[in-house]
This record gives C-alpha cells, structure tokens and sequence, in this order.
C-alpha cells in the first residue's frame, strides 16, 4: 500500500496563524509535535500509507503505543485515519496530510493574508464531453455502464470517486466565496489523477490540461497510469489489475504566471482569468484534441487512490486591516 514513485508532488502546507481564533489548533498541533516518536511516525509516513501494526512493527513500539500517539496526531489534524477490511476485521490504514507547518506570529500588519478554500466532489461536473473508454466508479461499484458516455449524465453520478476517460472535458463550478474589496495573491486547484491505459501501464504518457475560467491555465504530462499495487485508498472490490492511484498535482495562477507544482507552464496571468465577486468560477479539467500524448484521465476522489481529498479550490487574497488611529 505504498506509493513509491519517485514524482512525489510539492510541500502540502498548514498556515497556522498564532491568535485566539487558532489556539485550540495551534496547541493540538504543537502538543503532537512534541514528541520524538511521534515526529518519527510523521517521518516514516512521509512516502507512504500505512496501518497502525506496520507503524508499530517499523517502529518497535506497543501496538497500543503507537496507537495512543497516532490518536493524537489524528486529532491535531496531521494525519488522515480510514478504517479498511482486512483479513480479520477492519484495519486502520493512517496518511500523512502536511508536509510542511508555517505558524505566523501575532504581528501589526497593514494587511492581512486569508485564503478561502471550497473542496468539490469529482462527481458534481456540470458540463461532460467526452470519449471512450470511459466511466465512473463509486465507493461500491460501478455506475451505470462502462464506456457509455450517457453514463455521466446518471443521476448517481454526484457519488463518483474514480472518473476516466481517453480524451474530452469535464468541467466544474466553483462558488466565488472571494470577499469583496481585497487584492487576489493567486487562485490554486489540486486533485489526484493520473493518465488512463486498460488496466494500468507504467509508461502510458498523457497531456492533462486546466483550464479557469475558461482560460487554458497550463499542461502536465502524466507518465502512467500507477497501477500494480493497490492505492491506500481503493475500495476492496476494485480490480487490483486496475488504475489504483495518482499524484496530486497543483495548478496555481499569480500575477507573474501559472505553474504546476510550483515548476512555470505558461504566462497566463490572474488579469487574463476576469474572474468576478459572486459569479462562479468554471474549472475545466481534460485532453485537448490537438495533445500530443492523448493518454487519458483518471480523475480520484477522496475516497480512492492515495490522497484523501476532493479537487479542491483555494484563492489566497489580502484585504486592509482597519486602524484606529485617527
């Protein structure tokens, strides 16, 4: 239940501001932080997934130690925890969330950084165009019928966690929670995906692109579709021989351009996307005709694969604080 491959994406990182509106986080994180074994459960999950027993195994502790200390690093919002079927009852398989922890200081500053963050589940599209082979996947099978573009017009869609298709779109709406009156530092999209072959294939190339607001954002290139060992995620009755997981990938757009996990892919800037308070924000995710790898997609809800997240949406912004000097 490893994912070794060795494109590991960019540093997730948790912004803790240090105020009363984050005490209750600010001292759960320190207090999991505080302990030698349990920066060393953070390092040796850092790679991959893993259950409470191959924890305990790798770190020669108690079983019932290292889950005491997994506990809290679950409770302090640094690991993700899922119960999964094993061979006797249900196992706790744990992954690391945060690769990286910024804690800000109380400051006096003239303006203050917020982001506003909105997780879309890959199932809720609201414009589909695509080509077989193609379908969709929930927690418990498969939905309607395989390579059947009519089937991503099912009303069970909105329960997908494994979407693929060889070429085509599809597209999201985001609600623009962006406040009125401040300055946009950047916008961000992350999900997990992966390139789509039959079954799985280790070298299967395929051009994903983005595109925000209906302005091509950006390409990246795929290099498999990651099969081959099961994903930490992937529900029992999926075919081992099947795509099991991807990489999660960041598209983020600034003033100066847009990069995919933090590497420059165009110049498009945040004044080429038009984006406007109150409307929404289309995100656009597919295979464009002319690609020059045309291997697909698989597209990973939090529920399958590797990563225990929806596509998820972020805009960093600045607004004034207001003084009271007169």
């Amino acid at each position: 239940m490893k994912n070794n491959h060795p494109n590991i994406p960019i540093l997730r990182t948790l912004d803790l501001m240090a105020d009363d509106y984050n005490l209750h986080k600010l001292e759960a994180v320190t207090k999991a932080l505080g302990s030698e074994t349990r920066l060393e459960i953070l390092r040796f999950l850092s790679t991959h997934t893993s259950t409470v027993l191959e924890i305990a195994e790798a770190l020669d502790l108690p079983q019932s130690t290292a889950t005491l200390h997994i506990n809290i690093l679950a409770k302090a919002g640094l690991i993700e925890t899922n119960l999964h079927p094993a061979t006797r009852g249900l196992q706790k398989v744990c992954a690391r969330i945060f690769d990286r922890i910024v804690i800000q200081l109380p400051a006096e500053f003239e303006q203050e950084d917020t982001t506003v963050e909105v997780s879309m589940p890959i199932g809720t599209y609201v414009n589909v165009n695509l080509t077989p082979t193609c379908g969709l996947a929930s927690e418990t099978g498969i939905i309607s019928h395989l390579d059947d573009p009519s089937a991503f017009y099912e009303p069970e869609r909105i329960f997908a966690q494994l979407i693929w298709f060889r070429k085509g779109f599809v597209e999201y709406h985001f609600p623009n929670r962006l406040p009125y009156e401040v300055t946009l530092d950047d916008i961000e999209i992350s999900f997990e995906v992966c390139s789509e072959a039959p079954l799985h294939h280790d070298n299967w190339p395929s051009d994903i692109t983005v595109w925000i607001g209906g302005v091509e954002i950006g390409t990246w290139t795929s290099p498999a579709d990651f099969g081959g060992e099961r994903g930490a995620l992937s529900p029992s009755w999926w075919d081992s021989q099947n795509s099991q997981y991807g990489l999660l990938k960041v598209w983020k757009v600034t003033d100066s351009g847009s990069f995919v996990d933090g590497v420059r892919v165009s110049n498009v800037t945040l004044r080429d996307l038009s984006l406007k308070p109150g409307e929404p924000i289309p995100v656009r995710i597919g295979i464009k005709e002319d690609a020059q790898n045309k291997g697909g997609i698989n597209l990973f809800g939090k529920k399958f694969g590797n990563y225990p997240q929806d596509i998820v949406l972020r805009q960093r912004y600045k607004r004034k604080q207001q003084s009271n000097l007169k």
